[in-house]
């Protein structure tokens, strides 16, 4: 493998300029600089992550933190990993996975020993018990999703009160009154999932204001409950217009329950729910939603995560929202 110094003689520099460029502790010629950056692609050589840490005090690796539930649909989940990681890649960084049982109890061990340079947390809960032991750490940490208590990280999240109401008023204005809405499983309320009760309150809270009846239920999230559930919903509330369905299990189920059934979207029911292009893309869904915008929320947080790393200094904490945008592919009348 080639060497630092292979890179000094092919660039005709000294070792040290080379290790300098490569730290960015002194400044370095343009000249310079594209001789050792063109040296280094000719000769395909790949800075030791060992002698990096050492000289500059960074891993350029980032924690990812997430569990995966058993009783969660994990499609929705992944959307958020392959956003992170993709940001991460962009900026030089790779990514350390962490999925222990234990959150607190592993942020303290990748954060005490040095293995990141920051964190990123998924599947935030309101009362997140990984907090703490987050402030704690020497490393800054971006959250994905909104806890109750957001003091000393960056928070970033789609505003899913107002996609409720954008969705609401939607509906509202083409006519319906009663509306069913299928909610993520009763699981994610209990775990704290915060995001749930922040989109279904704000959709009750909007149709009390208009005078019409929204009916919430929990979904689910696994066969064959997912089916058995929409059915059972759509059986009981034959007079609803309209289906709202936050839960990316039953919206992925839901085309080939419609069809079983004979229901023609939107002659029969119109239909609106929330997923990111590349979800509905995945799964067929012609669906008018809100963007639920994965990539830009995973982008933002490695973005000003790593701002920080880089000057731990930079502004007060922000609490960031990512607007909804309702698109209209023709499911609603």
């Amino acid at each position: 493998m080639p060497t630092i110094g292979d890179v000094a003689k092919a660039a005709g520099v000294s070792r040290s300029t080379v290790s300098y460029a490569l730290s960015g502790n002194r400044p370095i010629s343009r000249e310079t600089r594209e001789r050792i950056d063109l040296a280094i692609a000719e000769l395909g050589f790949t800075v030791n992550a060992g002698a990096r840490a050492l000289a500059t005090s960074q891993t350029m690796v980032l924690g990812l933190l997430l569990q995966f539930h058993e009783d969660e649909f994990p499609p929705a989940m992944l959307q958020y990993i392959l956003a992170v990681s993709n940001a991460a890649r962009e900026l030089g960084y790779d990514i350390l996975m962490v999925t222990d049982s234990d959150g607190p109890g592993a942020i303290r061990r990748i954060t005490s020993s040095n293995m990141v340079d920051g964190v990123v947390l998924l599947d935030v809960t309101h009362d997140d018990p990984r907090l703490e032991a987050l402030r704690q750490a020497r490393q800054p940490g971006a959250l994905v999703g909104l806890p109750r208590d957001t003091d000393g990280v960056d928070v970033f999240d789609l505003d899913f009160s107002e996609a409720a109401r954008l969705t609401i008023d939607h509906l509202y204005g083409l006519g319906h009154r009663d509306i069913v809405l299928v909610s993520p499983p009763r699981h994610v309320f209990e775990r704290g999932g915060a995001y749930a009760w922040r989109y279904r309150d704000a959709a009750l809270e909007r149709a009390a204001r208009y005078g019409i009846q929204v009916r919430p239920y929990y979904g689910e999230s696994q066969q064959p409950g997912i089916e058995r559930s929409l059915n059972a919903i759509l059986d009981a509330r034959t007079e609803a217009t309209a289906l709202v369905v936050h839960n990316g299990a039953s919206i992925a189920a839901l085309p080939a329950v419609l069809r079983e059934r004979g229901v023609v979207v939107p002659r029969d029911l119109s239909v609106v729910s929330l997923y990111s292009q590349d979800f509905g893309r995945t799964f067929l869904l012609p669906y008018t939603a809100v963007e639920t915008s994965p990539d830009g929320l995973g982008r933002k947080a490695v973005q000003h995560l790593v701002r920080r790393i880089a000057d731990p200094d930079y502004g007060p904490p922000v609490v960031g929202f990512i607007e909804p945008e309702l698109t209209d592919r023709g499911s609603t009348a």
